[in-house]
């Protein structure tokens, strides 16, 4: 399993000196956030892209995934605004060809959410056809994880229930899967330790954060209220060999490195705890 870590907490550094400290602290590999000041399309040219990869070669880092900027703003993928719509596809397309210059494998999308001039249904239709223009566009070994929401992001995919079943209704595509965040299904109050089981099911990627059961803090692990050593040793049992990608909220932006330091430390000691209870914890 390797561990990961979203860029955007290190919002005030340039994504070559974020990637550059996410190596000197042991990360394995970075989620890359595709808002500004990282890599947003536009700007993930020349001299910046250069030396972006540049600082992934020093450090030896992989990529976990690549996390357009979504939830709120800029986009919504099922926006009844025709224009606003189209803008969020686009952008979405131009994130996934950023994501392949850097060797990002995936790209992780928001369900968008329903505005007041149309019903839920409707708009669920026009998430859907994003959703397969989407798929349509990105290269077919590239995959495109559905991160389902909570009640105060979306009303179209917030459990991970509704995240399989608009992957069914989509009708399987191998390259669609499931970003699934704890903190998320912490908010939910759905049952965490239920996640690997859809492992082998469709493509998983695993967002790690905490938080306090009302509101999504992203905060360390193991500083809020969320228990991941069953979730942990389910996982390891699954024989999942992909990333944990640790997902620190806004709050940490000013000073991150210790946020970042203590994750690691956590998820160091929790999936080493979890594989040494293999078979004790049902």
């Amino acid at each position: 399993m390797k561990f990961s870590i979203s860029s955007f907490v290190h919002y005030r550094f340039t994504l070559p000196d974020a990637i550059r400290r996410y190596g000197s602290l042991g990360f394995d590999q970075v989620e890359i956030w595709g808002g500004r000041p990282h890599a947003y399309p536009e700007d993930m040219e020349g001299e910046y892209l250069k030396e972006t990869l540049s600082a992934l070669e020093e450090t030896g880092l992989g990529i976990s995934n690549f996390i357009p900027a979504q939830f709120r703003y800029p986009t919504n993928l099922a926006s009844s605004v025709a224009p606003m719509r189209q803008a969020s596809i686009d952008y979405i397309c131009r994130s996934i060809d950023t994501a392949l210059k850097l060797g990002a494998p995936s790209v992780s999308i928001c369900p968008g959410y329903s505005l007041s001039n149309l019903s839920r249904n409707a708009t669920r239709k026009l998430m859907l056809d994003s959703f397969t223009r989407i798929i349509e566009y990105a290269p077919d070994d590239f995959l495109i994880l559905i991160e389902p929401a909570n009640l105060w992001e979306s009303d179209l995919i917030v459990t991970v229930d509704d995240g399989c079943e608009t992957i069914e209704i989509l009708g399987k595509p191998k390259n669609l899967g499931l970003c699934i965040d704890s903190g998320h299904m912490h908010i939910n109050r759905e049952i965490l330790s239920d996640a690997p089981l859809l492992f082998g099911r469709f493509p998983l990627h695993f967002h790690i954060d905490d938080n306090n059961g009302k509101t999504d803090d992203h905060l360390v692990p193991g500083e809020g209220l969320i228990d991941h050593s069953v979730f942990l040793n389910r996982l390891i049992t699954s024989g999942y060999e992909g990333s944990l990608a640790v997902e620190l909220g806004f709050g940490y932006t000013p000073d991150p490195d210790p946020a970042a330091k203590r994750s690691l430390e956590y998820l160091r000691t929790a999936v080493a705890a979890a594989g040494n209870t293999i078979g004790s914890i049902r």
